[in-house]
C-alpha cells in the first residue's frame, strides 16, 4: 500500500528501441502529445539516472526554449505521473518516476525498459561470446530509436547515440558470426544497417565479408561496387583498407573465419601514410595532480591492450585552472601506447579574439597529418568526419582536442572505432559527450596549499620557497589554487630573482580585492583576460548576474537568493545559472548551491564596478538583504510560531522570498544557509544597514538558541543591539538584549546574562508592551534555572504565565506551562512537573512540533524519575520522531542522551548503547562537550558490564 492507502501499483513497461510506448499491466497507455512523449523517451533513456530540468529543457528545445519552457515541464511530469500511477496523491512519492537531485528519475530497470534489457542482453553475449544473445538483443529493436517524437528533437545526440549503439552491436555480431561461421543469421541485420549508413566503410566492410562466407559471393562483389561508386560520387574517395581487404578476400575465394575486417592481411591495411606526432611540449615545472592523473590512467587497459571502445575523457573547469597543462602532460605519458600516432589542436573555443576554429579546418588539418593530399579532400564536414574516420579504423592514435567550444564542436573528430584515446579540455561541462558518446568527466579543483606549494617549487627552486614560509603562505592564499594565478607570480618572482619573496607577497596583499597582480602581458597568461574568454560569450543577462553575485557576501547561494540579486523570476535565474555553470564561472558544489572562485569574484567586482552604476548595485545589495529577512521571517514564524518577531513593511519590487510548507522546511532553510545568514548580518553593519542589522538578529535568534550555535548567536546579538541602538529603536533592543541574556546564559555568562535581562524588562515595561514583558519574564525564568535559583524562576515563569493568558497568546501559555514544570522536575518535584507537562501539551497546537516535542521530551525525563520507565520510553519514542519529521538534530541529540538513561534504568544495555551512540554521532560535530558527556556514559557503561 502507498501512504495515501492505495494498492502497490501495477507494473509497467517501456520501449524506446522504436516507437515510444508504454503499458501499465496488460493495458497500453496513451503516452501524450509528441513532445511529452519525447521527454518519456529522455526519461527511458537515462532510466535509474536522474535527468535535470536543464537537460530535459535542452532535449525539447535546444539553444531557444520559450519562456513557458520550466511550466511545460513541470505539467509533463504531472501527466506522466498520473499516466504511470492514475490513484497517486498529488504530493506523494511515486513508484516510477521520482524527484531528486534537481530534476527526475525514472524507477525502472531492465524487466521494464527495452533499452536496458538490450544492454543487459548484449554485455551477456560479449561475456560469454553467444551470438544467440546477441542477435536476440538486435531482435528487440523495432526501427530507429524514439521513433515517434518531434524529429528536431529526435535530431538530439542523446537519441541518435541510440542508433550509433545498435550499429555498433550489428557489426560486433557479424564480427562474432565470421568467427563462428554462422554469417548467414546476420545478414538481415547488416543489410538493414547497411540501408540506413551507406557510407560506413567498416560497416559495409562487414557485409561484404558476410555475404561471401555466407556463400553469396556475387552479392558480396555487388556490395562492394555499389559502396565503392557511392563513395566516389558523394565523398570523391575511393574505398578505404577495410573495403579493399574485404574485396580481395572474396576475390581470392578464402574462407571467411577472421574476427571481421580487422582480420585483414595486407600490410596497407595496418600501416598509416603518415604517422603525425603533434603534442606540444610537456610543462617542465608540471606540479600535483596525481590524483587526477590517477583517474584518466585508469581508463586505459593497465597491460597496454587495445582499448575494445573509443575512449573519449572530457577535462573540464574554470579558466587558468590547468586544464590544456594535465592534458598535455597526461597524453605525453601515454603516448607509447599509441603507436600509429598523436594528434592535437588548440580548438580556439575560448579564444581572446572570438576566432574559434572551425571544426571543418581542424577536420582538415587532422586528415592532412594522416597522409591525404589536400587536393584529396572532399568537401562537406559530413564527408571529411568520414574520411577521417575511416582513416583512424584499426590504428591507435592518441587525439587531443583541447579548448573546445562545447560538445558539438568536437563531435566530428571523434573516432568511429576501438583504439584510440581522445582528451578532451573545455570549460563547457561536455555533458552532451557524457551522455551519448560515454566520454568520461574530470573537472579539475584548484590546487590544494601542498600541490601549489610544490609548484613554486619547481619554478623558483626548493631553496628560496623555504627562506620565506610566511610570504609562500601569502601567496599561496592570494592565488586561491588557481594554477595560472601561480604561474603568474613565480614567474614575476623568477624575472627578479633579487625580489624577496615578502615583496611579492605584500604586493599581492596591496591589490586585494582586484587582479592586477595577476596581469601579464601575454594575454594567455594574463588572469583577467583569460576569465573574460569566458565571461564575452555570456548572454546579457547572465552577465550582469555574474557582476551583481560579487555583491553576495556569503560562501555559497541558491537560485532563489541569485534571483534577489539580479531581480528576476526564479525560474529565469535558474537558467541563467545554469548558463554561468556552463561557462566555468559558477561551480554548483552542491545540488541547487552556487559557487565561485576567489579571483573569479574578484573579477565579477570589477565588472560591476565597471558597467553596473553606484545606484544598481546599491539596490542589489539592499535586495539580499531583503531576500535574507524576509524569508528568515517566513522562516521563523514557522519553527517557532508563538515567539514575537518585528513587523515588516510590504516587500520593495524585485525582491524574492522563499515560501515554506512546515517547519522542517523552515529549519532546512536555516541550517543551509547558517553561514551565509552570518555574512549578511555583517554586511548589513558594515554597509550602513542598521534596520536590516537588527531585524535579521531579532528574527534569527530562536534558530541560533536551539541548535547550539552560541557562540554565532552571542556576536549576532550584539551586532543587532548597536544597530538598534544607533537606529534610536527601543522596542528592538527591549527585544535583543533579551535575546542577548540568553546567548550570554548559554555560554556561562551569568552576570552578563542577569544585567541583559534585567534591562529588557525594564525596557518592556516603560513601553507598555506586554508581549514583550511575558518573553522577557519567560527568559529570565530559564536563567534563573540554570543559576540554580530555582524559586526565583518559578515566580518569573508564573509572570510570563499570567502576561500570556491576559495578552491571549495560547501557543506561548504553553512554553510557559513547559517552564513551570522543567522547574519542578529541577526541584526533584516530578508529580508536579508531569502534571505541568500535561497541561503543556493539551495548550500546544499539534502543528507546533517543536512546542509538543519539547514538552514530551520533558513529560518523559519526569516519568523516568517518578519510576514510570515505560511510558517514559514511549513519550521519549513520541519526541523523536517529531524532531526528526522536523529534521532538529540537535533536539533528537539531547532525547537519545536521555532516552539512554532510561535504557540504563530498566537494564537494557544494548539499548542505551544503541541511542548513546546515535546521540554522540550527531554531537561529535555540533556540541563536543556534551558529546564527551555522553562518551563517558558509554565508557561507564562497557565497564560496569
Amino acid at each position: 500500500m502507498t501512504a495515501s492507502g492505495q494498492a502497490s501499483p501495477e507494473p509497467v513497461r517501456f520501449t524506446v528501441l522504436g516507437p515510444v510506448r508504454a503499458w501499465r499491466g496488460e493495458t497500453e497507455l496513451d503516452a501524450g502529445p509528441p513532445q511529452q512523449r519525447a521527454m518519456l523517451a529522455l526519461l527511458l533513456v537515462h532510466a535509474g539516472r536522474p535527468v535535470t530540468l536543464g537537460e530535459v529543457v535542452d532535449v525539447l528545445w535546444g539553444e531557444d526554449p520559450p519562456a513557458s519552457a520550466v511550466n511545460v515541464v513541470h505539467r509533463y511530469v504531472g501527466m506522466l505521473r498520473r499516466l504511470l500511477e492514475p490513484g497517486l496523491a498529488v504530493r506523494e512519492e511515486g513508484r516510477w518516476l521520482i524527484r531528486g537531485a534537481g530534476g527526475w528519475r525514472l524507477e525502472a530497470g531492465p524487466d521494464q525498459v527495452d533499452l536496458l534489457r538490450f544492454r543487459r542482453m548484449t554485455e551477456d553475449a560479449r561475456r560469454e561470446g553467444s551470438l544467440d544473445l546477441l542477435t536476440d538483443a538486435l531482435a528487440l529493436w523495432r526501427g530507429p530509436a524514439a521513433a515517434g517524437i518531434p524529429a528536431e528533437v529526435r535530431a538530439h545526440p542523446v537519441f541518435t547515440a541510440l542508433d550509433r549503439e545498435l550499429l555498433e552491436s550489428v557489426k560486433e555480431s557479424a564480427d562474432l558470426a565470421l568467427r563462428k561461421g554462422a554469417a548467414e543469421r546476420v545478414l538481415t541485420a547488416l543489410r538493414e544497417a547497411a540501408t540506413r549508413h551507406p557510407l560506413d566503410e567498416p560497416l559495409q566492410a562487414r557485409l561484404v565479408l558476410a555475404l561471401a562466407a555466407a556463400g553469396r559471393q556475387a552479392e558480396a562483389l555487388d556490395a562492394w561496387q555499389s559502396v565503392r561508386t557511392r563513395l566516389a560520387d558523394e565523398l570523391g574517395i575511393d574505398p578505404g583498407p577495410e573495403l579493399r581487404a574485404a574485396q580481395e578476400q572474396v576475390l581470392r575465394g578464402q574462407a571467411v573465419h577472421t574476427a571481421g575486417p580487422a582480420g585483414r592481411t595486407t600490410r596497407e591495411a595496418h600501416q598509416p601514410a603518415a604517422r603525425p606526432t603533434q603534442l606540444p611540449p610537456d610543462l617542465a615545472a608540471f606540479a600535483g595532480r596525481r590524483a587526477d592523473l590517477a583517474k584518466v590512467l585508469t581508463l586505459l587497459p593497465d597491460d597496454g591492450r587495445t582499448p575494445e571502445t573509443v575512449v573519449i575523457s572530457a577535462i573540464g573547469g574554470m579558466g587558468g585552472i590547468g586544464k590544456s597543462t594535465l592534458a598535455v602532460h597526461w597524453a605525453h605519458q601515454v603516448a607509447r601506447h599509441f603507436p600509429d600516432g598523436q594528434l592535437y589542436v588548440n580548438l580556439r573555443g575560448f579564444d581572446p579574439t572570438g576566432s574559434v576554429l572551425d571544426t571543418g579546418e581542424a577536420l582538415r588539418g587532422f586528415v592532412e597529418a594522416l597522409g591525404v593530399p589536400p587536393h584529396r579532400i572532399p568537401a562537406g564536414l559530413e564527408a571529411q568526419s568520414a574520411l577521417y574516420r575511416s582513416l583512424l579504423a584499426d590504428r591507435r592514435v592518441l587525439v587531443v582536442l583541447d579548448n573546445a567550444r562545447d560538445a558539438e564542436h568536437v563531435r566530428p573528430l571523434l573516432p568511429g572505432s576501438p583504439g584510440c584515446l581522445v582528451v578532451i579540455t573545455s570549460r563547457d561541462r561536455m555533458s552532451g559527450l557524457v551522455t551519448t558518446e560515454g566520454a568520461h568527466p574530470l573537472v579539475l579543483d584548484p590546487l590544494s596549499p601542498e600541490e601549489a606549494r610544490e609548484a613554486l617549487v619547481r619554478r623558483l627552486g626548493e631553496d628560496r620557497v623555504a627562506s620565506a614560509p610566511q610570504a609562500v603562505d601569502e601567496i599561496i592564499a592570494r592565488c586561491a589554487g588557481l594554477p595560472l594565478a601561480l604561474a603568474v607570480v613565480a614567474a614575476r618572482a623568477a624575472t627578479h630573482p633579487g625580489f624577496p619573496l615578502a615583496a611579492i607577497a605584500e604586493e599581492l596583499a596591496d591589490t586585494d580585492g582586484s587582479l592586477d597582480a595577476f596581469a601579464d602581458p601575454d594575454p594567455a597568461s594574463d588572469v583577467r583576460t583569460v576569465f573574460s574568454w569566458s565571461y564575452r560569450a555570456l548572454s546579457a543577462d547572465a552577465a550582469r548576474l555574474f557582476r551583481l553575485l560579487a555583491l553576495h557576501p556569503g560562501p555559497d547561494i541558491g537560485a532563489p537568493a541569485a534571483a534577489g540579486v539580479v531581480g528576476l523570476p526564479v525560474r529565469r535565474t535558474r537558467l541563467l545559472l545554469a548558463e554561468l555553470t556552463a561557462a566555468r564561472l559558477l561551480t554548483e558544489h552542491a545540488p541547487g548551491r552556487y559557487t565561485c572562485h576567489d579571483l573569479l569574484r574578484a573579477y565579477a567586482g570589477e565588472l560591476a564596478l565597471a558597467h553596473d552604476s553606484e545606484a544598481e548595485r546599491h539596490a542589489a545589495s539592499q535586495r539580499v538583504l531583503d531576500h535574507y529577512l524576509r524569508t528568515a521571517h517566513a522562516a521563523g514564524q514557522l519553527f517557532s510560531p508563538y515567539w514575537s518577531v518585528t513587523t515588516l513593511p510590504p516587500a520593495p519590487a524585485g525582491v524574492v522570498a522563499e515560501d515554506f510548507d512546515d517547519d522542517r522546511q523552515a529549519l532546512a532553510w536555516f541550517n543551509r544557509e547558517h553561514s551565509v545568514l552570518l555574512a549578511v548580518v555583517d554586511q548589513a553593519v558594515r554597509g550602513g544597514s542598521d534596520t536590516y542589522a537588527w531585524q535579521l538578529a531579532w528574527t534569527l535568534e530562536r534558530f541560533f538558541d536551539r541548535q547550539g550555535h552560541w557562540h554565532d548567536f552571542l556576536a549576532m546579538q550584539r551586532a543587532g543591539l548597536a544597530a538598534a541602538v544607533r537606529a534610536g529603536e527601543r522596542t528592538a533592543q527591549a527585544h535583543i538584549r533579551r535575546g542577548l541574556a540568553r546567548a550570554s546564559a548559554r555560554l556561562g555568562r551569568y552576570d552578563d546574562a542577569n544585567v541583559h535581562v534585567r534591562q529588557a524588562l525594564d525596557l518592556f515595561t516603560e513601553l507598555g508592551d506586554r508581549s514583550g514583558l511575558a518573553h522577557a519574564h519567560r527568559s529570565h525564568g530559564w536563567i534563573l534555572d540554570r543559576q540554580g535559583r530555582h524559586a526565583e524562576a518559578l515566580d518569573a515563569a508564573g509572570k510570563a504565565l499570567e502576561l500570556y493568558r491576559a495578552t491571549g497568546n495560547r501557543p506561548a501559555e504553553g512554553s510557559a506551562l513547559h517552564a513551570l514544570g522543567w522547574t519542578h522536575a529541577l526541584l526533584g518535584e516530578h508529580e508536579q512537573a508531569a502534571a505541568y507537562f500535561e497541561e503543556a501539551l493539551a495548550a500546544t497546537d499539534r502543528g507546533n512540533r517543536y512546542g509538543v516535542g519539547g514538552a514530551l521530551d520533558s513529560l518523559g525525563y519526569a516519568l523516568h524519575h517518578l519510576g514510570d520507565h515505560r511510558r517514559a520510553v514511549a513519550s521519549y519514542d513520541d519526541a523523536l520522531r517529531l524532531y526528526r519529521e522536523v529534521g532538529d538534530r540537535y533536539q533528537e541529540a539531547g532525547t537519545l542522551g536521555r532516552l539512554g538513561d532510561t535504557y540504563v534504568a530498566i537494564g537494557d544495555q544494548p539499548m542505551a548503547t544503541t541511542v548513546w551512540r546515535q546521540a554522540l554521532a550527531i554531537l561529535d560535530g555540533v556540541d563536543p562537550p556534551a558529546a564527551d558527556e555522553v562518551r563517558d556514559k558509554l565508557r561507564d557503561l562497557e565497564q560496569a558490564g
